[in-house]
């Protein structure tokens, strides 16, 4: 096995992990069927409601650390890169299933309609609003979600290209570009990332992402000892004063996942991680089942709602079957949609798929 693949298993560990977190919290979150399973297991189902959602940021930091690694290693973008190809080619990476997702979502909203009438469906959507979304437009624009989601999809395309745009400004300075992206991240920690209002830009979410690049920079071997410690140390101390001032869970635990990579990586952690494959599987369709797992839930629940009725453990048992029928169709619509594409470049995939 290369040191690639070694060093890769321990974040597939991570994305594997935080996928199944968030295909539970729509489960628990948006019911019907964990309305009634609520009876039976109310601590449970109201954690997953209400704190799952936030393995999201493992998908943020770990972006972060694998767009550091496959565009600036040593800090600087690699010679050659240019902004547009990269962005480019990182909408075509995203788009491609992510626009056959779309269709699969309607449909499976379409056949959950028939079924039960809840908020959780999406209505129909006029053409304007699918272009919006196939633009990674739709929460800019304030146009209703056509799934659950969905949202990460354009904030880590707006994420990349503004990692890119920074990379280049400050490519032909000595850690120029490393001082914007850091700049930014404070920026995010102490303004953006407070302002809900800000909650469908990249600089919102800025923060987490930084902390992922600073973290593979943090890391590299390449730094002297002190030079490292000091950058963690700043990086780190910053992080938590903005806590302090303003404690969001979802930034301490950015910043726990930052400091498992930074460990990870300097321990050699990465690349001696053994490879168990029922996890390598599981992150490797991770972007498939985040893309298509809200649709099979709405049809399970909408299954369940009208020939199951309200039984507590049979809506439970739902919930099961709804979380094995999101990883089935999560590996067919890798095998079949995802890894269809044609071949792009070599940089790095979304985090929720590599």
């Amino acid at each position: 096995m290369s040191n690639t693949v070694r060093r890769l298993a321990f974040i597939d560990l991570l994305k594997a992990s935080a996928a199944q977190l968030v295909v539970l919290h729509h489960l628990a979150f948006y019911g019907p069927m964990s309305d009634a399973a609520r009876e039976l297991l109310p601590g449970l189902v109201d954690w997953f409601s209400e704190y799952a959602r936030i393995a999201v940021q493992v998908f943020l930091v770990v972006g972060g650390f694998l767009a550091a690694r496959g565009l600036a290693p040593d800090g600087r973008l690699r010679p050659g890169l240019t902004p547009l190809p990269l962005i480019l080619q990182r909408y075509r990476r995203l788009a491609g299933p992510y626009l056959v997702a779309l269709l699969v979502a309607m449909g499976g909203a379409w056949l959950a309609g028939h079924w039960m009438d809840h908020d959780s469906i999406p209505a129909a959507p006029a053409w304007p609003q699918f272009v919006a979304h196939a633009l990674l437009l739709h929460n800019i624009l304030g146009v209703e979600a056509l799934s659950a989601g969905v949202w990460y999809v354009a904030i880590d395309f707006q994420l990349f290209g503004l990692l890119v745009l920074l990379l280049w400004l400050g490519a032909r300075r000595p850690y120029l570009g490393m001082t914007l992206v850091l700049g930014l991240a404070l920026a995010s920690l102490f303004h953006f990332n407070r302002e809900s209002d800000w909650d469908v830009w990249a600089p919102y979410f800025f923060g987490s992402y930084a902390l992922g690049v600073l973290a593979w920079w943090g890391s590299d071997s390449r730094w002297s000892g002190k030079g490292r410690s000091l950058m963690l140390g700043l990086v780190f101390g910053a992080v938590l004063l903005a806590l302090l001032q303003d404690f969001r869970l979802r930034i301490a635990v950015a910043l726990g996942v930052a400091a498992c990579l930074v460990l990870a990586r300097s321990g050699g952690i990465l690349e001696r991680w053994p490879d168990w494959r029922p996890v390598t599987f599981l992150a490797r369709i991770s972007y498939s089942m985040f893309l298509v797992h809200f649709p099979v839930c709405l049809v399970v629940n909408s299954l369940f709602v009208r020939f199951g009725g309200g039984d507590p453990w049979l809506n439970l048992m739902g919930m099961g079957l709804a979380w094995g029928a999101s990883l089935g169709a999560g590996t067919l619509f890798h095998r079949w949609v995802e890894t269809a594409r044609l071949p792009a470049l070599h940089l790095p995939r979304p985090a929720a798929a590599d």
